[in-house]
């Protein structure tokens, strides 16, 4: 489990392939803190640390999990967000990510907003019950609040800091995302599914 908030960022060294999975080995401020089978989220994607090298590390992704995100276009010197796991023991500062990702979208428009950033992202209308307008969203694993939300468009607003410390400072018009709704919208949706056909 995770929060969305962003620690630290990393970048990718090399990308191998084995039968349909993707090995991936990326180097990072914080792979020495890390320990072999941590959960980590990538740019929203919750891996497993396979192997520890000085400042690198080793993940591998299975075909479900490349097939639904952005792991596929990841490639050599690429940004990726990193987040270690939520600890009990202290504030929850985003909101509750799971690290699964829904599904992707794709950026629609960035404008410098005099002091912030905004970005305007499309998705799966499927989802469009997932997300509300002052609700919770995770883009790249950050947590995020959307406005302006219509049946397949969201837009989120960027501070600073946020902006300078993600890889949200190189994302582009066309660029693909990882979005994960939030879980209190899933287990709703669930519900009314369930009463509606009487399962």
């Amino acid at each position: 489990m995770f929060t969305g908030i962003i620690k630290a960022i990393g970048k990718i060294q090399s990308v191998s392939a084995e039968g349909t999975n993707k090995t991936f080995w990326i180097e990072s401020d914080i792979s020495s803190e890390l320990r072999i089978d941590e959960s980590l989220c990538h740019n929203g994607v919750c891996l497993t640390v396979e192997d520890i090298q000085d400042n690198k590390y080793q993940v591998t992704a299975i075909k479900e999990t490349i097939d639904k995100t952005t792991l596929s276009n990841w490639k050599q010197n690429d940004i990726i967000n990193l987040e270690r796991s939520m600890q009990m023991n202290g504030r929850i500062d985003g909101h509750f990510v799971q690290g699964h990702v829904d599904g992707t979208g794709k950026c629609m428009s960035k404008k410098n907003a005099n002091g912030s950033f905004e970005f305007t992202f499309s998705f799966d209308e499927k989802n469009a019950a997932l997300i509300i307008e002052k609700g919770s969203i995770c883009v790249n694993g950050v947590s995020l609040t959307a406005f302006n939300v219509s049946k397949n468009t969201f837009t989120v607003a960027i501070i600073p800091y946020t902006f300078h410390h993600t890889n949200f400072q190189n994302l582009k018009e066309g660029d693909t995302v990882n979005l994960e709704f939030d879980i209190l919208g899933k287990y709703v949706q669930r519900i009314i599914a369930i009463e509606k056909s009487n399962y």
